[in-house]
């Protein structure tokens, strides 16, 4: 047996003796509320970070930002070649609608195998792995053999809209071999996954006025604008029905995926009917590769919201006076939202129209991306295969979006993501979970990184 997978083994033997001490550093962290969106409780839970943090034996500390603060803390060792950055956030989602929570959401519970509380999956359980991990392995060896450095962001839950300006005033602080995230659920029931990257986001709103107030439809009719109506042309002439977007320069910069990463789709498992059940839709019709291609290297155009006129019961005969429409924008690695935005702007700006037309940009991320071929991620999905004794399912980039474009893009550092959290967490929902022996597991698998990228050399 390896060096690296005989401390593991003996690591092993400490979690199984220390579970009921980690479980309640866990649920410490929970009775927290950490509402980033409505600031309630977030500064109180990151110094009760901070301070599970130092008596884990990291060097923590709080630092601030333009906006709600960071945990950073670091375990370093000038003997050590490598340098780890483990990234998470304390944040939490607003637990509404509070009458569908079998039980209070920041006093967690156990039931049937599983830990219920807001953050349990999102992302406090799987956060506070790493943290116990180092913990372990301090306890085992009085050392680390690799470099560890961790960032902790209060802001996850509301874009990140501080983390890419502290990353850029933080850049040698920061600076690793290798960014390592675990957030998300995992593939599916036991099945582990490792994914380098994941589409941006852009979020804009369009608003079209007409009159100055709301008309009648008859008495007015065919003489008041109706924005609502404006509206659903402009969205015409932004995509087809097919999905194709005609916004001028949406697809510069798009990468196509590599004759690899095709191969490699190829190889992914995929199961349309349980796919399809989850999502809510009879059947897919798509295969394998339609459906990874679609997920990791397309971009997508949504309408999120339209609102406009009376939407009560019964009727109102008006022709109302605003319309808006809210669209979300998945990028696909290449793009450039800033870039799209402003594309926007000028295709809205040109729009022939007799209301006025306004757009607001309401969020933007980066897209992020790590190459499958790079040693370091080969050496993380060797020791996640470890950790879960079954090989992980590796994805070229995760559908959704979050800020791993600071390690890429600022950073310029490989960027992976493990998620820890059961498939069925429930994150962002009421009755958010995470399972015990997920939790568990998490732990054991940020063991077995630092081991390995520390040990295997």
């Amino acid at each position: 047996m390896s060096i690296w997978k005989t401390h593991y083994q003996q690591a092993k033997e400490i979690l199984d003796q220390k579970k009921e001490e980690h479980l309640d550093t866990l649920f410490t962290l929970l009775r927290q509320p950490s509402i980033s969106t409505l600031n309630i409780g977030v500064s109180e839970c990151a110094e009760l970070l901070k301070s599970i943090m130092i008596d884990s034996g990291i060097d923590a500390q709080i630092m601030e930002t333009k906006g709600l603060p960071v945990v950073y803390g670091e375990v370093m060792n000038p003997k050590n070649t490598r340098t780890v950055l483990f990234y998470g956030h304390y944040d939490v989602q607003p637990p509404d609608p509070m009458e569908l929570w079998e039980s209070d959401p920041f006093d967690p519970v156990i039931r049937d195998g599983k830990i219920y509380g807001r953050g349990t999956g999102d992302n406090k359980g799987q956060l506070i792995a790493h943290v116990l991990a180092v913990k372990t392995l301090l306890e085992q060896n009085g050392s680390l053999p690799v470099n560890v450095k961790f960032l902790f962001e209060g802001e996850e839950e509301k874009g990140s809209v501080n983390l890419a300006s502290f990353v850029e005033e933080h850049q040698d602080l920061l600076q690793a071999d290798l960014a390592y995230t675990a957030d998300g659920p995992m593939e599916g029931d036991n099945q582990p996954s490792v994914t380098l990257g994941n589409r941006g986001l852009l979020y804009v709103e369009v608003q079209a006025t007409g009159a100055s107030h709301d008309n009648h439809s008859g008495n007015k009719g065919n003489i008041a604008p109706d924005p609502g109506m404006a509206l659903i042309r402009l969205i015409r002439t932004m995509v087809e029905k097919d999905g194709h977007v005609l916004i001028d320069g949406f697809y510069d910069g798009l990468l196509q995926p590599t004759w690899e990463e095709e191969e490699h789709l190829k190889q992914l498992p995929f199961y349309p009917d349980k796919t399809a059940t989850v999502v809510g839709v009879h059947a897919l019709s798509m295969t394998s590769v339609e459906y990874y291609t679609n997920l990791c290297f397309r971009p997508t155009f949504t309408i999120a919201g339209f609102e406009t006129g009376y939407t009560g019961q019964g009727t109102k005969t008006i022709i109302p006076s605003k319309a808006k429409v809210k669209l979300d924008m998945r990028m696909a690695p290449g793009q450039d939202p800033e870039a799209i935005y402003h594309a926007i702007e000028k295709h809205v700006a040109a729009f022939d129209s007799r209301c006025q037309l306004t757009v607001e940009k309401l969020g933007a991320v980066k897209p992020s991306k790590t190459s499958l071929k790079d040693p370091l991620v080969q050496e993380v999905i060797e020791s996640v295969e470890t950790a879960y004794d079954i090989p992980p399912v590796v994805l070229p980039a995760l559908g959704g979006t979050g800020p791993m474009y600071v390690f890429t893009d600022i950073l310029s550092i490989p960027s992976i993501t493990v998620p820890y959290a059961n498939v069925d967490e429930d994150n962002h929902a009421p009755n958010e979970n995470m399972g015990l022996k997920e939790f568990y597991w998490g732990i054991q698998a940020s063991c077995s990184a630092i081991l390995k990228l520390g040990l295997s050399k």
